[in-house]
Parts: C-alpha cells; sequence; structure tokens
C-alpha cells in the first residue's frame, strides 16, 4: 500500500459520469490509499453530462473535457497533465481510447472485458506504447487476498495436480426486462455496445480470468450452451460452460444474469489429488481448504498455512476487520501504481495484463462460437 511522502500519480478518467456504478468505483479504487489524484476527465459523451458530472466530482472545469480526444491533446501539452487514465465506458469504447492514450505515453487502466471484438483485442495488444506506457485490466476479484492465497497454495503443491475446477457467477438483476431508463441494463444488452457477449462478457469473463489467475490452467477448448431466456433479448443472459484444460483437467463454469435470488454470487472450488479450495465473493475473508482424510479447515484473511507465505501487502488492517471489493480494487490501483512509478517487480504475474484480455476475448469467441455450433468442442485458436 502507498507509503507517506510518495508523490500522487495524476489520473484522468475516461466515462464515469452521474449515474455510472462503475466509474464511482474506479474513484474510490484509485484514491483509497493515496496513490492518484483526479485531476482531469471526459466523463461522458454528452457534452452538458461531461460538464455536470466534472462539477459534482470537484474537477476543475478547465480539465473537464467533452471528448477522451481532446483530453488527451489538452493534457499531453500541460507540464502537469495526466500519467495515467481510468477507461470506464461501455465495451466499445474501451479499444480507441486505450490505443490513443498508450501512443501518447500515457498509461492505462481499463475497465474488463478489454474490447467488444476480438479483432480490437488483438490489435490492441499489438499497440506499441510510448514512453514504457504501462496497461492494467480491472479484473477486481484477482486482488482479494484470499484469491492471491488460493493462488499460492496451489503453486505450492499443497492441491496436488489438478483434477476438476467449477466457477460461478450468478445474478438475478437482468431476470426481467429492465425499466428501458436503466443505463446500466441498456448497453450490456445491447450488440453494439457490448460486444457478442451478454451475460458471457459481463459476469463470465470474471469468473473465467478467476480460475484461471488461481489455478494457473492453461485452457485447451471448450464447449458452450448460451442462452437468452427474456424475451426479444439479443445477447445471452444465461451461460453454461465445459472446460477441457491441458494437462488433463477439467472444469464447468456457470454464469446468469437470470438465476432469481441471487445478487453476486460469485463462487470458485478447485479439486485437487491432495486437497481443494473453495471461495465465495459474498464472504471473501474466509477459505476453506481440504486435505483427503483430514477435517476441512476454515482460513481466514491474514491467516497463513503452513508452507505458504501469508499475502501480508494485500491487506490493509488486522485479522478480524473485513476487507472487501473496493478493497480488492485498490489493492489492484495501488500495486499499479508501484509498476508506474518503478517499484513493481513484487508483482509480476499479479495484476491482469493485456494478454489477460485478449484471453478473455477469446473465451468469450470460442463460447459464442461453439454455441452457435451446438456446443461443439472449440479452441481459442480457431476464433
Amino acid at each position: 500500500m502507498a507509503e507517506t511522502g510518495k508523490r500522487k500519480i495524476r489520473l484522468g478518467m475516461v466515462g464515469g459520469g452521474t449515474g455510472a456504478f462503475i466509474g464511482y468505483v474506479h474513484r474510490i479504487a484509485s484514491r483509497l490509499d493515496g496513490d492518484y489524484e483526479l485531476v482531469a476527465g471526459a466523463l461522458s459523451s454528452r457534452p452538458a453530462v461531461a460538464k455536470e458530472s466534472g462539477l459534482n466530482i470537484g474537477l476543475d472545469p478547465a480539465r473537464t473535457y467533452t471528448s477522451y480526444e481532446q483530453m488527451a491533446e489538452k493534457e499531453a501539452k500541460r507540464e502537469d497533465g495526466i500519467e495515467a487514465v481510468a477507461i470506464v465506458t461501455p465495451n466499445n469504447v474501451h479499444f480507441a481510447p486505450a490505443k490513443l492514450f498508450l501512443e501518447a505515453g500515457i498509461h492505462v487502466i481499463c475497465d474488463k472485458p478489454l474490447t467488444s471484438t476480438l479483432a480490437d483485442a488483438r490489435a490492441l495488444a499489438a499497440v506499441k506504447p510510448a514512453k514504457g506506457a504501462k496497461f492494467l485490466l480491472t479484473h477486481n476479484y484477482t486482488g482479494y487476498p484470499l484469491v492471491r492465497q488460493a493462488r499460492e497454495m496451489i503453486k505450492a503443491g499443497l492441491l496436488g495436480k489438478i483434477r476438476v475446477v467449477q466457477a460461478e457467477y450468478p445474478q438475478d438483476w437482468l431476470a426481467v426486462e429492465p425499466d428501458p431508463g436503466n443505463k446500466q441494463a441498456a448497453w450490456r444488452t445491447d450488440p453494439k455496445r457490448s460486444g457478442a457477449g451478454g451475460a458471457i462478457g459481463d459476469i463470465g469473463t470474471h469468473a473465467y480470468n478467476l480460475l484461471r489467475f488461481v489455478t494457473g490452467l492453461k485452457t485447451d477448448s471448450v464447449s458452450a450452451d448460451l442462452q437468452s431466456f427474456v424475451p426479444g433479448r439479443k445477447l445471452d443472459d444465461n451461460v453454461q460452460i465445459l472446460m477441457r484444460f491441458r494437462g488433463g483437467a477439467r472444469g464447468m463454469l456457470w454464469a446468469s444474469q437470470v438465476a432469481v435470488g441471487h445478487e453476486n454470487g460469485l463462487k470458485l472450488r478447485v479439486y485437487g489429488e491432495k486437497g481443494s479450495i473453495e471461495w465465495v465473493q459474498a464472504d471473501p475473508n474466509q477459505m476453506w481448504y481440504a486435505e483427503f482424510g483430514k477435517p476441512r479447515q476454515l482460513l481466514t484473511r491474514g491467516g497463513s498455512i503452513s508452507g505458504v507465505s501469508s499475502p501480508s501487502e494485500n491487506v490493509r488492517i488486522p485479522g478480524g476487520h473485513p476487507e472487501g471489493y473496493l478493497e480488492a480494487f485498490a489493492t489492484l490501483y495501488s500495486q499499479f501504481a508501484e509498476v508506474i512509478r518503478g517499484n513493481g517487480k513484487p508483482y509480476a504475474g499479479l495484476l491482469p495484463s493485456l494478454a489477460d484480455g485478449v484471453e478473455g476475448m477469446e473465451f468469450i469467441m470460442a463460447s459464442v462460437t461453439s454455441s452457435k455450433n451446438n456446443g461443439k468442442w472449440t479452441k481459442f485458436s480457431e476464433v
């Protein structure tokens, strides 16, 4: 976490204006550890909303822009211009600003999924950033201390060779056709703004990234069944996927936004030859660990287990004081700040990257392709 006396990184934001859920979350995450100062924004594509949003969060009107192109041009000319930018827009407005700012030598923090199309994702990965600009994709669930503990336990061999992985992410907020004025629902169910995936892009990619981050397994192929249960909906609202991993492990992934009774039920279970772990995002400060033939153990945040170091750099307060969603998000921001400052070596492999974003888009497109072909097993290389 940030240390007293470190200079704050000047941050800009694209999107995230008044009424935008994820922009609010990014702003909290950026300032929680004192690493960033939000100094500029192009907060909406609608000029009046952009200006009003800037006033609402206390931005200097002279640095409240009506387009990200304008912000990039004017901030680049300032001696105190932004050093990093957070992109918190619908999926179809990720690629162009990310490319523009990377090529301008400005670090990019981008919400997931990486882009709305696989072609754009691959094109973004091919960009040559100026001045060593870095990229962070905010798969925030990787920032939870016990998620990182699970990753270390698996790397240390405590579970043995992995056999089965089950990831699920059920929600119910789109179980019925939402109010036409619901902006969050409108863009997520619109192929022009969301891309080819609905629930699979919005939350399925989170579940996929989480299982990949924790297990380290490499995906071989997927067999997917994507459904749109709400009449007239153009994108999937329920996803069920079988997965084959290199080395023989098998997996199942379920993501749904029509699962009545679930608010945000992200869960991961990993089963190996010697043991298993189970983590539930709704109770993130605890994780079940089992060794074959022994009673299950309930691990807690900040605790340790024999042979595995506790991820103490990922916590802020003593055990028994819960840390959750916002803190996990802030961990990514704080550790990316160290990458920007040149002190990020300890976090190598822990922060979601452009490559992770491309793989997420490959996961979406392979699943969409498989579903259109009656669940045919599909490799990422085939999309």
